[in-house]
């Protein structure tokens, strides 16, 4: 008799679809059999194909190959032979459609540019090869095309293994590209330079890089991406990129990649769309070949050679660039038939009624097994909106084995009661429910707001708090009402929603002192401009604006929460909510965390139930460094009041003067 999976025995109410669960447990398994049968077994020996396919040096030469099984001729063209199809740069085909070609050392040279010229029943075209690890747009023509790349002095990583800190693991979203404060592009080197350094001082301890996969179109943000393995090289080139990853890893910062493998650039010139004249080698065919809404290709999760190029995809950037893991970007658009859209997601009958992917759910549990087996270390993240049971689970479980969900319940709810509620009308049991609201056996990562909610047609939470009265009223001196709201609640819905973690937190760049305005990439409509596609950074660093108060305090909070060991894991005990009052208390460990909502009463000698002792105030929201009104003297120490009647619990009344919308943690001395 076969044991019932963890994942199902810990959720009775999974009990009705075991049978599903299971099925999809042994699916996987029977694919990683089949896949793995010529390596022992070893998905890390399968998912090689980088150091196969591409261009490579061997034995003294050239070799490049490529899987093509509808070509019926290729040929390498480019500097090297002036764009010719010359009878001595042609491919043979091999079996398994493979084509290859073997090269002297003295053919190709570093910097040289090349394409394939594919040949298929019916027509021809010029491609970019799949497995190319450069590719460069030509700055007049505006054409793509690969580029050998194989300098004399390739970089040498100077940190060798490095494991993250993840207890907490405090993550900085960021893009290179948009990083720097000038009007422009910025490069792997200027955010190594400049913004590295910010990271590490505000306490995160790992960075999330967006757009890193090559990708034709700027304004996609990175998610319409043509090469796979070529990091983009409008930041610089790829040796640049492994310094960047190794001064991170010298400040402890660990560098998770937001990988994109959920779909693909339609393009055919630059991508995978029709590299050989079968609009389905890498995708799905018929309806499922597009996703209408993103307006790219899907990806056929069922095909060995798609998983054997994935697979060794996400093999290639942690071994080659040393990054530390993925944040799978379009998770729920993998999982479903309908990519998530339509769906009601009301009750567990949802994730199994036949509407799922099979194969994709398949892929990513092998992704996350392989990623792990390369690199026991390593962090998976999955953005997934559906809430799909067993996702952050272990496959041992039952589960895909990814480490962390990504907490999308709660930037929406910020969203949300921001818009529609007065703020008389917060109610802090609904506030504290939604933080909490999480499998207790899953990791999530939670975050008030990432690049999502900072892009043209949205607005950041600074923005919906303060509106246009941030241009005319942020210079210290000068704030009203709608300004100084801002602050308070600016600060206390990250300080809610950092002090409830159960994995990580997440902060888009820029976002922690309340950067202005939106993110809008050049465009037509925009007249290619560079004004909103940036980070105002001189903003923050003028003392005489307002936007430093909310930097130090997102910098206070994260070294508040990191000094609690294993802060992630700590229970969260509530302690008391009055939603008439607006008031929430609760604690982990030693950290006491008291919220005042209410947007006109403050509260002497509010009392709470807490183990006798002395408390200190460690972190406030309404001190004046942060912008606050300095109404509560923090250099006092609090000393739990006795009463005999409750004495026996070993605890006192803690009793706090809490003024209108603040927020203060305080530390049980030992």
């Amino acid at each position: 008799m076969k044991k019932t999976l963890k994942l199902i025995r810990h959720d009775r109410w999974l009990e009705p679809y075991e049978a599903a669960i299971t099925g999809r447990h042994e699916h996987a398994l029977e694919v990683r059999s089949e896949l793995t049968a010529r390596t022992g077994g070893s998905l890390s020996r399968f998912a090689l194909g980088h150091l196969y396919f591409g261009l490579h040096q061997e034995n003294g030469g050239w070799v490049f190959r490529e899987w093509a099984p509808n070509a019926t001729e290729i040929y390498l063209i480019g500097d090297f032979n002036n764009w010719q199809e010359l009878p001595n740069y042609r491919l043979s085909r091999k079996a398994g459609g493979v084509w290859s070609i073997t090269l002297p050392l003295r053919s190709l040279r570093h910097g040289d540019f090349y394409k394939m010229k594919v040949y298929w029943e019916g027509g021809c075209g010029e491609r970019i090869p799949a497995w190319c690890r450069r590719v460069v747009q030509d700055e007049k023509t505006k054409i793509f095309s690969a580029q050998v790349w194989n300098p004399q002095k390739p970089y040498k990583f100077r940190i060798g293994k490095f494991v993250p800190k993840r207890h907490p693991l405090l993550i900085y979203e960021c893009h290179i590209g948009m990083a720097q404060d000038a009007e422009k592009v910025g490069t792997y080197n200027e955010f190594r330079e400049n913004i590295l350094p910010r990271i590490a001082r505000d306490g995160y301890n790992c960075i999330q890089v967006m757009a890193i996969q090559e990708h034709p179109y700027y304004g996609s943000f990175g998610y319409h991406v043509s090469n796979f393995f070529a990091p983009s090289s409008r930041f610089g080139t790829p040796d640049e990129l492994k310094q960047l990853i190794d001064e991170a890893h010298s400040l402890g910062i660990a560098v998770i990649m937001d990988l994109v493998q959920s779909h693909a650039v339609k393009n055919e010139l630059e991508g995978l769309g029709n590299l050989a004249g079968d609009p389905c080698q890498y995708f799905y065919s018929g309806e499922r070949r597009e996703h209408k809404q993103w307006d790219s290709l899907c990806f056929d999760y069922g095909k060995p050679e798609v998983i054997h190029f994935l697979l060794s995809n996400c093999r290639y950037w942690l071994e080659e660039f040393h990054f530390d893991g993925f944040r799978f970007d379009g998770v729920t658009s993998m999982l479903y038939y309908s990519h998530g859209l339509g769906e009601a997601f009301t009750n567990y009958g949802d994730y199994y009624n036949g509407h799922q992917d099979d194969n994709a759910i398949c892929y990513l549990t092998l992704a996350n097994s392989l990623i792990h087996e390369v690199n026991p270390n390593a962090i998976t993240i999955a953005e997934e909106v559906s809430g799909m049971p067993g996702l952050a689970a272990p496959f041992k479980d039952g589960g895909m084995g990814f480490d962390y969900r990504m907490a999308l319940n709660i930037p929406d709810y910020w969203i949300k009661i921001i818009k529609e509620k007065r703020d008389e009308n917060w109610e802090p049991s609904s506030l504290f429910w939604e933080v909490t609201n999480r499998r207790a056996d899953e990791l999530t990562v939670s975050y008030c707001e990432s690049h999502d909610q900072a892009l043209v047609g949205d607005k950041t939470i600074i923005f919906r708090l303060i509106d246009a009265d941030m241009y005319w009223h942020f210079r210290k001196g000068d704030e009203n009402g709608m300004v100084h709201r801002g602050i308070a609640l600016h600060k206390m819905i990250r300080l809610l929603t950092a002090s409830t973690i159960n994995g990580a937190y997440l902060n888009f760049m820029g976002n922690e002192f309340g950067h202005p305005e939106w993110i809008d990439f050049p465009r037509a409509d925009n007249g290619w401009s560079y004004k909103y596609a940036r980070r105002q950074w001189h903003l923050v660093d003028d003392k005489t604006l307002c936007y430093h108060f909310l930097g130090d305090f997102d910098r206070d909070m994260l070294k508040t929460i990191s000094s609690l060991p294993a802060f992630d894991l700590t229970p969260v005990q509530e302690i008391w909510h009055d939603d008439p009052d607006q008031v929430l208390a609760f604690t982990r460990g030693r950290l006491l965390f008291v919220f005042n909502f209410n947007p006109s009463k403050s509260f002497s000698d509010y009392g709470f139930r807490m183990l006798k002792g002395c408390y200190r105030t460690v972190l406030n929201t309404d001190n004046p460094i942060y912008g606050g009104n300095g109404l509560t003297d923090d250099t006092m120490e609090h000393f739990t009041i006795p009463d005999p009647l409750l004495d026996a619990d070993g605890k006192g009344w803690l009793k706090l003067y809490l003024p209108a919308r603040t927020a203060v943690v305080l530390e049980k001395k030992d």
